[in-house]
């Protein structure tokens, strides 16, 4: 799976390292990022929902 952060839209509310920890994280500014080594998704399930959850619409998840 690809995921795709836009930095440019994301303003850091959190909610998609809340939904995916094993997936998503937050950068020294508070803004979205993937843990390293996790850029596939990991096999999370949870990596959809974190997307839906993003209240700006950063994360764009492909198949």
């Amino acid at each position: 799976m690809d995921i795709l952060i836009d930095k440019g839209v994301c303003i850091g509310a959190g909610q998609c390292a809340l939904t995916a920890p094993d997936v998503f994280t937050q950068d020294d500014d508070g803004f979205s990022e993937l843990v390293p080594g996790r850029e596939d998704g990991a096999g999370s399930p949870l990596v959809r929902e974190a997307a839906r959850a993003c209240p700006v619409g950063a994360i764009k998840v492909a198949p």
